[in-house]
């Protein structure tokens, strides 16, 4: 069994090794030798030689003959090749020889051939070629004419369309290297213009600005009278044919290459004020936006010019410390901002993207609040009415001029408004300084007028109705002083100044008439009131001078209906229109004349004082008849004094005069009552007594005279008659009535009061006790103290009686 196996792998070893690559009969040999029957494998592998040496010895036996056959057949055809041999090379030879010429022919025409070859790709080469070295050549152009935008399109054009045309020659190398650093040296430059651009526009802001409100101070002048548009034509001429011509909305070459700066305007008064776009070149902004877009950083350059702006509107919107100082400050602050949004404007309008709405309008909201501010502290330090007044006109072309480029500047308006009430303070100020100064100059007299002219003068200036003046000849006096139609005429001039400021603040005729008649009523009641006051109080004013201050504020008052009209016609707002402020110059004028009034009584009952202080009675003379005593010195000056002053106060109103008078014997008794009560007079006798009642008879002769029209009967001598009956009652010693009649209607002596009485009689006991002390032996005079003692002990039960 195991040699049938053997065997069998022999003979597929065989096999394999007879139709293998005897490159890979290793392994298979290797297997036979890996085996024990190698031998046997040998003894197989030679019979299978032995075999196919067999075959091969039966093939070539088979084919012998016809090998030999053909062995003959070539040796028969060498003969013929040796001949064709010899004929093909004298062929050869001779072909040789006729073809020298043609071949030199051939090679004169291989040689055009190259050199046709060769023109041709020289042609094509330079037909490459020569575009990019004209394209090259007129970038070079381009740059050195700093026209940076068609240079950088050129650029674009080089790089991506003839450069590549071109080959790769060392030439186009050195372009393509230089590519990069021109695009940068263009964009570079580009930036350089517009940061002089940006410098420019920064110190010119003032011209540009001072230019935009000219223009819409002109705009005004026009449409005078008429409504004002939604959006004025200011800054805006010839807008669309920059959007159109200089930069085509976003895209294309602007037409201008000029340096960035502001051009200069020639002729600044002619008719036409020259926009925006006529001061201002520009062009630097368009290009530079147009290279960086095309570079493809707009982003970077939309950003950076922002940034910038930005910077440039903090710097604008910073005042100077003096601004305050003058309206010229302020007009540069006020250019400078507007310089600044006109150019913002513009650049909004004429580019897409590089600034948009919500940019400009967080601008001007920053700027806004910033103005605000500073207008707010600035104007808080002005003290002048005038630079007010010119500051609030400066504003309202400031912000008309801004609200016809579409901002709003509702703001500023209320900011006004504000201003409106410091203007309100410094014009009271002043026009207190002018009061005082109208009073300080006044001489307090009525007016003395001799013709018709000067009449008229004067009805000019005060609306004065007064029949029976008018009937009287010339020359005659106004009631009044210099004070009331000066007075008056500031009054006005006041309205007028408020009015000046509520004009163009866009209000209604009803808010300026409210705000005229509050501005008034401060100046009456506060300024002209505090002014009157100075003037009732101050020192040395006379009662002249007091009188003539109740003459004046009476026709002030009376005048004030026609403060009402005035107010009316120059507002167009009927004075009865329902919650109009009403003038309150009644009541001031009211409350000065009782100031006054006060003041006379005061200044009257302190001459009286004067007067009293003379007094010098002689408390212990003795007792003389009445027909030799006279009246005080002192007493019959004071007299004199009174008769005088009460003869001017012929012309005060109402009962002034009347209770001036009273006022005056009442104080007169009082003074009186207080010497004969005085505690440092310790003793008085009946002779003073006597010479006081003589003095009182001669105060009694005067109010009885009658010194002042309008009272009735003997109502004046009230004034004195507590001192009369005092005076009665020790006099006629008529103490029996006196104590029997007390408490009763019918008393004779009603008004005098026991506690009086009775300080006086202690004074009367002190001198009688003193006599009867130097006259002892005097039964009369003992007798007179004791009748005093009892009196007293009566008078005192009588007190004591009363209080129970």
């Amino acid at each position: 069994m195991a040699s049938v196996e053997t065997a069998a792998e022999h003979e597929r070893i065989l096999r394999e090794i007879e139709s293998t690559d005897t490159n890979c009969i290793g392994p298979t040999l290797r297997s036979v030798y890996d085996g024990q029957e190698h031998g046997l494998f040998m003894e197989k592998l030679d019979a299978r030689i032995r075999n196919h040496d067999r075959e091969i010895e039966k093939m070539c036996n088979h084919h012998f003959q016809g090998f030999v056959d053909s062995i003959t057949e070539l040796l028969k055809v060498r003969g013929e090749a040796q001949k064709l041999k010899s004929q093909v090379i004298d062929t050869n030879v001779r072909l040789q020889e006729d073809g020298k010429s043609l071949v030199g022919s051939m090679e004169e025409l291989k040689k055009c051939r190259v050199q046709q070859r060769n023109i041709a790709t020289t042609v094509d080469k330079l037909t490459h070629c020569l575009p990019v070295l004209e394209m090259y050549s007129r970038l070079q152009e381009q740059m050195r004419a700093k026209r940076y935008y068609p240079a950088l399109r050129t650029l674009e054009q080089l790089e991506h369309t003839c450069l590549p045309r071109a080959g790769r020659y060392r030439f186009c190398t050195i372009m393509s290297e230089n590519i990069p650093k021109l695009r940068t040296q263009i964009r570079d430059t580009a930036m350089t213009q517009l940061r002089d651009f940006l410098e420019s526009i920064r110190k010119h802001s003032d011209k540009i600005g001072e230019t935009a409100i000219k223009q819409a101070q002109l705009q005004r002048s026009l449409d005078s009278g008429v409504t004002l548009q939604p959006r004025a034509l200011i800054g805006r001429r010839g807008r669309k044919e920059a959007a159109g011509t200089e930069s085509g909305g976003h895209g294309g070459s602007p037409i201008s290459e000029q340096d960035a700066g502001v051009l200069d305007v020639e002729d600044e008064e002619a008719e036409e004020v020259p926009g925006a776009q006529d001061l201002v070149d520009f062009s630097p902004v368009y290009r530079c936006l147009h290279i960086y877009s095309v570079l493809g950083l707009r982003d970077v350059f939309e950003n950076y010019y922002r940034k910038q702006r930005r910077k440039q509107a903090r710097l604008v919107l910073q005042p100077h410390s003096n601004m305050h100082e003058t309206l010229e400050g302020y007009r540069r602050y006020f250019n400078q901002i507007v310089g600044f949004f006109v150019v913002e404007d513009h650049v909004l309008h004429t580019t897409q993207g590089l600034v948009n709405r919500a940019y400009v309008e967080e601008l001007w909201e920053l700027a806004l609040s910033k103005i605000v501010a500073a207008l707010r502290t600035h104007s808080s330090y002005c003290d002048d009415p005038d630079l007010v007044l010119d500051l609030k006109n400066l504003i309202v072309l400031f912000a008309d001029t801004l609200q016809g480029y579409g901002f709003p500047v509702s703001q500023l308006f209320d900011m006004l408004l504000e201003i409106r009430e410091q203007y309100g303070e410094i014009l009271l100020k002043r026009w207190n300084v002018t009061f005082r100064q109208i009073l300080d100059q006044d001489n307090f007299s009525p007016i003395p007028v001799s013709t018709e002219q000067e009449y008229r003068q004067y009805t000019s200036q005060f609306p004065l109705q007064d029949p029976e003046l008018e009937k009287l000849p010339f020359p005659k006096k106004l009631p009044f002083s210099e004070f009331v139609p000066k007075a008056y005429c500031q009054i006005k001039e006041f309205i007028y100044a408020c009015l000046k400021y509520s004009e163009d603040l866009h209000l209604s005729s009803t808010e300026i008439d409210d705000m005229i008649r509050k501005s008034t009523n401060l100046l009456l009641t506060r300024t002209l009131s505090n002014c009157l006051q100075y003037a009732i109080k101050k020192k040395n004013v006379g009662l002249a001078e007091l009188v003539q201050v109740i003459i004046n504020t009476t026709h002030l008052e009376q005048s004030c209906h026609f403060l009402e009209e005035f107010i009316s016609n120059i507002t167009n707002v009927p004075p009865d229109t329902a919650n109009a402020t009403k003038l309150y110059g009644t009541s001031t004028f009211k409350d000065a004349r009782h100031a006054a009034e006060a003041e006379i009584y005061t200044s009257l009952n302190a001459k009286i004082d004067q007067f009293l202080q003379l007094a010098d009675y002689e408390w212990m003379s003795p007792a003389q008849a009445s027909g030799n005593l006279a009246t005080s010195d002192y007493l019959v000056d004071l007299i004199t004094f009174l008769k005088s002053t009460f003869s001017v106060f012929t012309n005060l109103p109402g009962k002034v005069a009347q209770t001036a008078c009273m006022s005056a014997c009442k104080h007169i008794a009082t003074s009186l009552m207080q010497l004969l009560l005085d505690p440092e007079v310790r003793q008085i006798s009946i002779g003073a007594l006597h010479q006081l009642n003589v003095d009182l008879k001669e105060c009694e002769s005067f109010a009885r005279a009658g010194p002042v029209a309008g009272f009735q009967g003997d109502t004046l001598l009230l004034a004195f008659s507590d001192l009369r009956q005092l005076l009665n009652l020790f006099t006629q010693w008529d103490w029996s009535t006196y104590l029997a009649d007390y408490g009763k209607p019918t008393c004779k002596y009603l008004r005098v009061n026991p506690h009086t009485a009775l300080a006086l009689l202690e004074k009367m006991k002190e001198t009688s006790r003193k006599n009867v002390v130097l006259a002892q032996f005097k039964k009369a005079d003992r007798d007179r103290q004791k009748l005093i003692d009892a009196v007293i002990k009566q008078l005192r039960n009588l007190i004591a009686q009363h209080h129970a």
